[in-house]
């Protein structure tokens, strides 16, 4: 499942105008005496706070999956099956990697004495904003990393504000086309949440113990979701066009409403600084979904 690869199984731009803010804003922090100035990132949400934060220039690498901003020193380093050799041969003197990364690697990592900081899915919107300050103050842009959150923060509670009240609306987040979902037991999860959208894949989580459920098409259809967010649009090729086309899914309300909206794979998976992307383009879609 492509979405589920990046942790969260997952996810506007603040883009260029928060990342440039982020880096240029940065020069105001005194970097301190031990501050990193080889690292190495793991985790795509790290790598994308990092430079927001103004640490791109401290960054000598990132994992394959790590694709944003362009700038960065993308390799072929796996975050799932971490080379300890092959990172160690970047020199870094910190390694940032999602906390779930394989035991040995954490204990191979920590044996050659590497500073290492794991960083796990976050919860809700509360712990991904103490994630970039965190990754502010790891890397001696700890002002840059304040100030990240506090903007992110900001945005995001604005587009929720400006949201159409989503009361009595029900939400398909879709991670791939073998219809995994996403409940409201995960960071996605309590984004709609915080719209106040009803997440059709409850169910399926209670039923199955899993946060990320898998539906059936007859489940979805009869759950008649008001509002479809694709977040396998780029992975798996999933367009509004083609839910319209699946057997039965005319009689979906979000369809007949013309209420299903596809989100960059990416960004609907992570939780760094283009969260507030996320936000407003679901809030968009609500518009059409109300």
């Amino acid at each position: 499942m492509a979405s589920i690869r990046t942790g969260v199984a997952l996810t506007a731009v603040l883009g260029a105008a928060v990342s440039g803010c982020g880096e240029s804003s940065s020069s105001s922090d005194p970097p301190p005496a031990d501050r990193p100035e080889r690292i190495v990132s793991l985790s795509p949400s790290a790598t994308e706070t990092l430079f927001a934060v103004g640490a791109g220039e401290q960054v000598v690498a990132v994992d394959s999956e790590s694709d944003h901003p362009a700038a960065v020193p993308r390799t072929e380093l796996s975050a799932y099956e971490p080379n300890v050799e092959a990172i160690a041969g970047y020199r870094p003197d910190l390694v940032v990697v999602p906390a779930d990364v394989p035991r040995d690697a954490l204990a191979g990592l920590r044996k050659l004495r590497l500073e290492v900081l794991p960083q796990p899915v976050p919860d809700d919107l509360e712990q991904a904003y103490e994630q970039m300050r965190a990754l502010g103050e790891a890397t001696g842009h700890r002002d840059a990393g304040e100030r990240l959150a506090r903007d992110v923060r900001a945005q995001v509670e604005a587009a929720i504000a400006a949201a159409p009240r989503g009361e009595g609306l029900a939400v398909f987040h879709e991670l791939d086309p073998d219809l995994y979902s996403a409940s409201s037991e995960t960071f996605i999860g309590r984004i709609y949440a915080r719209l106040g959208l009803r997440n059709v894949a409850d169910r399926a989580a209670e039923r199955s113990g899993a946060p990320y459920p898998q539906l059936s098409a007859e489940a979805v259809v009869r759950a008649d979701p008001d509002l479809i967010v694709l977040a396998d649009s780029e992975c798996c090729g999933q367009t509004p066009a083609k839910v319209g086309r699946r057997a039965g899914w005319d009689r979906v309300a979000a369809v007949r409403e013309q209420a299903v909206v596809a989100v960059d794979d990416d960004v609907a998976s992570r939780w760094g600084p283009r969260i507030p992307e996320l936000v407003e383009r679901v809030a968009a879609a609500m518009e059409a979904a109300g």
